[in-house]
Parts: C-alpha cells; structure tokens; sequence
C-alpha cells in the first residue's frame, strides 16, 4: 500500500525540471560574463608578465654586481650570466653563486636573458611575449644598464 500511495503522489506533480529556454538563457548570461570577463584577465596576465619580468632583471642585475663586488670586473659575454651561478674557469675569487638556480636566468616567457658587457658597464635585456625587438604592452622589450 504504500508504495502505491508514492507512486500516485508522483503522478499527481507536474515534472520538474529546466525547460530549453531557461537552459539558453542561462548558456547566454555565461557568454556574456565571459566576454567581458577574460579579455581582461588575459590583459592583466600579460601586465603581471612584464611586471615580473623587469623585477627579475633587477634580481639579476643585483647579482651581476655582487659577482663585479667579489672579482673587480663583470662576467664577459662569453662567460655570460650563467657565471653567477657556476664559477667560470679561472676564477679563484668567486664566491657564488650569486643566484639560486640557473631559472633565474630567464625571463617569465622561459627563454634566457640577453647579457651584454662592454667598458665596464653591462645589460640584461629580455625581448618581451612576442620574442621581436621591439613591441607595446606585454610585447615590449625590456633592458636594464648599469
């Protein structure tokens, strides 16, 4: 009996759920949000990116001064900045490493920072997302003297 009774209780409600206009209207208000939503995301990730990029170039830089502290002079370029983090041949006073990891040689793309040195002054230079010379916003390039 009263398995039967639930069964008559069920029958006697209307069927619950979404109709296909609701479902659309609710797929519509997502695409909404979501085109107004991401492109600014995606904007502010390209801003963190070069944000990060310029404070590790300072972070490198700070070590090719230390490195210039300890030995009188800055690496060559053929020594290049991965003297900061294994001593070069020849070298008895460096007292490195100046950084942790050789990923704090590169920039936040994944590519290697451009080190240049010439008459007691030295770059470090990072081409930005588009890898170009040249660019705007998350594509320009950034270079640091000292």
């Amino acid at each position: 009996m009263v398995l039967s009774s639930a069964r008559k209780a069920n029958s006697d409600c209307p069927r619950a759920g979404y109709t296909l206009t609701e479902m659309l209207v609710v797929v519509a208000i997502i695409g909404l949000i979501s085109a107004v939503v991401i492109p600014q995301t995606i904007g502010q990730l390209g801003k963190a990116q070069s944000r990060s990029a310029k404070l590790q170039a300072q972070t490198v830089a700070a070590a090719v001064e230390l490195f210039s502290g300890d030995n009188g002079r800055f690496p060559t370029e053929e020594e290049g900045l991965i003297a900061l983090v294994r001593r070069p041949a020849g070298l008895d006073s460096w007292t490195g490493p100046y950084l942790r990891t050789e990923d704090q040689l590169k920039d936040p793309w994944g590519r290697p920072f451009i080190y240049t040195e010439e008459e007691g002054t030295f770059s470090i230079t990072t081409l930005g997302a588009n890898n170009k010379v040249g660019g705007e916003g998350p594509d320009r390039d950034i270079t640091l003297r000292q």
